[in-house]
Parts: C-alpha cells; sequence; structure tokens
C-alpha cells in the first residue's frame, strides 16, 4: 500500500487525501495548523509524519512553496518523489514552480499535478480526469497509480513545463473572464477571452519548450473551461466582483482561500518578456490588479489592439 505524504490541510490538500484513500493509497497529512475536523488520516504539525512516505504532494499555495519545502527538508529522504500541486508562478524571480523546488529540495524527481478539479468536487468522490506530468515517465504512472480510482481518473504527460504554465496562466485569464462577465459584457466577450488566452498561453509555452498539444489537453483548455466560467473559481469570483465596480480589497474580502491569479499576472507579464512573447491579456489583468487601472480604458486597449493573423 502506497503511503502518500500530503503537505497542507486546506481544501486541496484534504481533497487530495480522500482521492488517495479511495485509491487503496494511504494518506498521510502534514499540517502547520495541526488536525482537521473530520480528517481521519494520520495529520499533525510534525513533519517526522513524512519520514517514510513513498511521495510527497506539496498542496500549499505557489507562493508558499519555498517556505514549506525548506521546513520539510530534514525530515525528507533524497529518493522520495516530489508532486507540486500548486498552480502559480513563483514570485520574486518569475520561475516555475519545478525550478523553486529544484533549488530548494535539491536531488528530488519532481512530478506536477494539474487539470479541472474543484476541490470541493473531488472530496466528496465527483468524476475528474487530471494530470500528471514529469520527465520521468515512471514517475508519473507511479503517482498516476497511487491517486486512480473509479472517481478520480489520472492521465500521464511527459511535458511539466506545459502542464505547469496550462494550470497557472489560467488563474489570471480566469479573473479576466470574471470581470467581462461581471460588467455584464456578454458571452462573446468571454469566449473571446478564453481563446484569446489560451493562445497567448500556449505563445509562451512554446518557447519555453512546452509542447502545443498539452494547451488542448485537461491542464490547458480543460482546466481553463472549468476556472473561467464558474463563481465556484475564486479567480473568476474575484474578477466578477472587480467588474461589478468593487475594488480589489472589497472583492478578495468576500473570497475565501487564496486568489493564485492575484499573485501570477505580473510574474507571467515578466516571465513571458523574457522570453520575447507578447501577453496582452495577462498583461491587462496585472496592470487592474496591480496597478489599479481603471477597468474601462483597459478593455478599450485591448480592443483597439492593430488587426493580426489570428494564429500568429
Amino acid at each position: 500500500m502506497t503511503r502518500i505524504g500530503i503537505a497542507g490541510a486546506g481544501a486541496w490538500g484534504l481533497a487530495l487525501a480522500h482521492a488517495a484513500k479511495r485509491a487503496g493509497s494511504t494518506p498521510v497529512i502534514w499540517s502547520r495548523r495541526g488536525p482537521s475536523q473530520g480528517v481521519d488520516f494520520a495529520i499533525g504539525g510534525g513533519s517526522m509524519l513524512l519520514s517514510d512516505v513513498d511521495m510527497l504532494l506539496l498542496t500549499m499555495s505557489a507562493q508558499d512553496l519555498t517556505a514549506v519545502a525548506k521546513r520539510l527538508k530534514p525530515n525528507l529522504a533524497p529518493s522520495v518523489p516530489l508532486v507540486i500541486c500548486a498552480k502559480g508562478i513563483a514570485r520574486p524571480g518569475d520561475r516555475l514552480l519545478s525550478d523553486v523546488l529544484s533549488e530548494a529540495l535539491p536531488g528530488h524527481k519532481i512530478a506536477v499535478l494539474s487539470g479541472p478539479s474543484f476541490a470541493t468536487e473531488v472530496a466528496a468522490g465527483l468524476p475528474t480526469a487530471i494530470t500528471i506530468a514529469s520527465h520521468e515517465s515512471a514517475l508519473a504512472e507511479r503517482v498516476a497509480r497511487a491517486l486512480s480510482s473509479s472517481s478520480f481518473r489520472p492521465y500521464v504527460s511527459s511535458d511539466p513545463v506545459g502542464v505547469q504554465l496550462g494550470g497557472a496562466i489560467k488563474n489570471v485569464i480566469a479573473i479576466a473572464c470574471g470581470i467581462i462577465t461581471g460588467r455584464k459584457a456578454g458571452e462573446n466577450a468571454r469566449a473571446a477571452l478564453m481563446t484569446r488566452g489560451l493562445a497567448e498561453t500556449a505563445r509562451l509555452g512554446q518557447a519555453m519548450g512546452a509542447r502545443i498539444e498539452t494547451f488542448s489537453g485537461l491542464a490547458g483548455l480543460g482546466d481553463l473551461s472549468l476556472t473561467a466560467t464558474s463563481l465556484s473559481s475564486r479567480n473568476f469570483h474575484l474578477g466578477f466582483a472587480l467588474g461589478q465596480g468593487k475594488s480589489l480589497p472589497e472583492a478578495q474580502a468576500e473570497i475565501t482561500g487564496v486568489i493564485e491569479g492575484v499573485a501570477t499576472a505580473r510574474a507571467v507579464v515578466a516571465l513571458a518578456a523574457r522570453h520575447g512573447v507578447e501577453m496582452p491579456i495577462s498583461a491587462a489583468v496585472a496592470a487592474i490588479v496591480e496597478d489599479g487601472a481603471d477597468i474601462g480604458d483597459t478593455i478599450a486597449a485591448l480592443l483597439a489592439r492593430p488587426i493580426k493573423n489570428e494564429t500568429a
């Protein structure tokens, strides 16, 4: 029986613990907050709990990944593979989470788990399909087997760069789609934002060595179509509130949990600039959430961009 360590007892960590248990694996949860009500798995604040796990799922927010990894380092054997379950670009430095993790915990094999997966639905056992990506195909398959059940269907990929970018940037595009919906700008506009947002994600992915087909899969189109269309998405909800005229602090106050797209937007723009890629939608979201740019003016500027070939 596979012992799956799970760092983080937030909604996503607990959901993956339920998925692991349904798959016949044994989840062992580490949390800085201590025991969580309603969880019947091993749980506690001491990282010694994770000293003998077969793999470790990292479910904290993208911006907390480095600090938590350093805290866990003394009690992790070098042979324990790490599975990134957060979706974001690390700041400062504007780096992929796999790069950050390789530096914080050198020597460990790394996989990435992503895809369309609201935590509440995974916890409830509703049908969910996700992607597990790694440069080590055997590792991706091993993680998939440890989590697979009749309600949780993993697919494997050898493109962790593309899977990470798809999972991170869809949060930024979801904020844009929420803004448009909150302003009652219509379904046509939201469809356009989703399509063009996915196109700019794929451009950056190709520049960074990802495979184009990854962005039409679960970690690309699949995750975007979920996150950019539902108020159950924290990022869409934030954008919706902004579109209704609320300030960023007011919008954040009505949402429980981390809104990854807020921190990711500026990081995506910086990463794109580093690779010579233009990402106007991501830049517009960054201007709104970080610089307080006027939403009406920002939308007008997007619509006034020069005509170009759709596939360019």
